[in-house]
């Protein structure tokens, strides 16, 4: 050390401008103890290793939903083109979000039509479409130009430690210079910079470095003894530094997306370590208010996933409850097309609840699916083995009405009146306790058989028909009650016209027979003018009353087929009142799925009324029921 040198650091003493050794590493330690604090991160590394539910929000603040795939796929075939992959990062993400949702509903719906037409889930194997080839390619371009970023960004970490080391020299150098004390914190000043601003370095050299860097610059300061005036400029200058990451960090508690307040405090300690120290009398008070913020920061982000995964426990729940439903209909017999048709309804009602079922984590997703589907699997593969024997019931049922209808043809043209018509009646009653037969020739044997019948029938009436003069005296009469019908005009009071129109129906009933060749000709048509009458007459919703229904039962009497018509009638009500209780339980058994919530209830609300309304359909259905069985 020169004399003039020696001179200036004995008038900075005298004056009492330096601080004495012992306050100097009180000051200078203060950012040491900023690494024992409780902070968020440590280093930027640690940025990179933020949890799932962060990624999966910051992925969704760029919202492309209303996107089919063949937009996605485009939009990012044009997006990649741009080689910056920083700049396009989030659109990438959240394009990729939106594309692999939509092909997963997609693969989903493809797998779930592959079973419910009968295929084996073993068998089952998914080819990607032009559009998975597209996405793939073009997320392959995006990859490519990451991994070259990364490698870029890996070397000027390198190159950054190399340039910090060189800084860490010239400290050295520095601190052994002979030079003035102005010089010398010029220069210390200019290396501080210089470090501030250089990047990142590899994260296996940045505790090494960090704690190589602050030595120096503590030994500088012991050394050199920096005269106290410039020394409280700096720490006024750290203090002021300081206060604003503590006001940028408070408006943080306002940011509305989590994952960028979070990794904007991140950044905002990164900040505060390279902050030098501040006044022993602000220290703690400053770093109370940034630790604060910090804290209340990550409760929001705690309170916010515990939220989800709340929200994920109540979803689970809800699949598991699922579950336990559709294995109960899996264990419970079926023996009847009825029961594995309602069986049916209610797997696919459940199936459609499942979709309907929020998220849950991602750890239980695939366990807890593959147990729904399990089941799920099990119940078709039953039902598939049921309807192959089923159709080899039906096939057997088949051929046995076929040999009736060979018989009753082969009788059709008997004159044996009596004989044939009994065996006839034998025959009919063997058909009826027949089991069902293929779909495809329900109808086609049918009308084959009751073709047969009817000539047999119709030949016989022809046989002991009355006279042919008063046969076509009768067809007069018949025909002028319809002029007579198609000329009537329906009155206001309902009553007025109910009278007519048992007038017609009485009149009609006490003629008798008609030539058979216009008998069914002139039936029909008197049958459709006097429903062209009720059906004008009839409520807006084309429902028919109690009476109008009587009225209608009443006028199936003089039709010679009016048993049957009723039988017909009888068995399609009790069928639709069937449907409707099948449905009635299917809607009071999904209500039991339905969670507390508000939104629930609304639901809820909707299941009850639409089952009120179906319970009102059925008493009307039971109505006409008790009026066929009292005719």
């Amino acid at each position: 050390m020169n004399a003039a040198e020696r001179k200036e650091i004995e008038e900075l003493n005298a004056s009492t401008i330096l601080p004495n050794a012992v306050n100097v590493n009180i000051v200078l330690g203060e950012n040491e103890e900023m690494l024992s604090k409780d902070e968020p991160i440590q280093n930027d590394e640690e940025i990179d290793l933020a949890n799932d539910n962060e990624e999966e929000e910051e992925e969704l603040e760029v919202d492309y939903s209303g996107f089919n795939k063949l937009q996605l796929v485009e939009l990012l075939e044009e997006t990649v083109n741009d080689s910056d992959v920083v700049k396009i990062k989030d659109k990438v993400t959240a394009i990729k979000v939106c594309f692999l949702k939509l092909n997963k509903e997609d693969r989903d719906k493809e797998m779930e039509q592959f079973i419910l037409d009968g295929g084996d889930k073993e068998s089952y194997e998914h080819k990607d479409d032009p559009l998975e080839v597209r996405f793939k390619a073009a997320f392959n371009i995006y990859k490519a130009n990451k991994a070259k970023y990364n490698e870029i960004l890996e070397q000027q970490k390198v190159d950054n430690h190399k340039q910090k080391l060189q800084i860490l020299e010239e400290l050295k150098q520095l601190i052994d210079s002979e030079e003035t004390l102005k010089k010398t914190y010029d220069d210390f000043s200019a290396l501080q910079e210089r470090w501030k601003s250089i990047g990142q370095v590899p994260a296996a050299e940045i505790s090494n470095i960090w704690n190589s860097y602050h030595f120096l610059v503590e030994k500088f300061f012991n050394k050199v003894k920096i005269n106290r005036e410039l020394r409280d400029l700096d720490l006024k200058k750290n203090l002021e530094a300081k206060i604003a990451l503590c006001e940028k960090a408070e408006e943080l508690l306002l940011e509305k997306s989590l994952t960028k307040s979070f990794k904007l405090l991140q950044k905002y300690h990164d900040e505060w370590k390279e902050i030098g120290p501040v006044t022993q009398d602000k220290k703690d008070e400053v770093w109370e208010r940034f630790k604060n913020t910090t804290d209340k920061i990550n409760q929001i982000r705690r309170e916010h996933y515990a939220k989800i995964e709340e929200e994920q426990k109540a979803n689970y729940d809800a699949k598991v409850a699922i579950c336990e439903k559709i294995e109960e209909i899996v264990n419970e017999a079926a023996t009847t097309i009825n029961a594995y048709q309602k069986k049916s309804n209610e797997v696919n009602d459940l199936f459609k609840l499942w979709k309907q079922v929020g998220p849950i984590h991602k750890k239980q997703s695939d366990e807890i699916w593959n147990r729904f589907k399990t089941s799920m699997n099990s119940f078709f593969e039953s039902k598939k083995e049921f309807f192959s024997k089923l159709k080899v019931q039906q096939m057997e049922n088949y051929n046995r009405k076929l040999q009736i209808c060979v018989e009753v043809e082969n009788l059709k043209d008997s004159t044996e009146w009596k004989k044939t018509t009994d065996y006839i009646k034998k025959l009919q009653e063997e058909w009826k306790t027949i089991g069902p037969v293929p779909k495809r020739h329900s109808d086609k044997v049918w009308k084959r058989f009751r073709s047969a019948c009817d000539e047999f029938f119709k030949n016989k009436a022809e046989h002991f028909s009355g006279i042919k003069g008063e046969e076509e005296s009768n067809l007069k009469a018949k025909q002028e009650i319809i002029e007579r019908i198609k000329a009537y005009e329906l009155q206001k009071d309902r009553n007025q016209n109910m009278e007519a129109i048992r007038g017609f129906q009485r009149e009609w009933m006490t003629i008798g027979h008609v030539p058979m060749k216009v008998k069914d000709a002139i039936q029909n048509e008197y049958r459709s003018l006097i429903d062209g009458l009720f059906d004008k007459m009839r409520s807006s919703d084309n429902e028919a009353t109690t009476a109008e229904y009587r009225n209608i039962v009443s006028g199936m009497k003089e039709d010679p087929d009016s048993r049957d018509k009723v039988r017909r009638e009888r068995t399609n009500l009790q069928n639709r009142i069937q449907k409707l209780r099948d449905e009635i339980a299917t809607l009071e058994n999904n209500i039991g799925f339905f969670a507390n919530s508000k939104q629930s209830e609304i639901l809820k609300a909707e299941y009850e009324k639409k089952i009120l309304k179906i319970k009102n359909d059925v008493k009307v259905l039971e109505a006409k029921i008790k009026i066929l069985n009292e005719q």
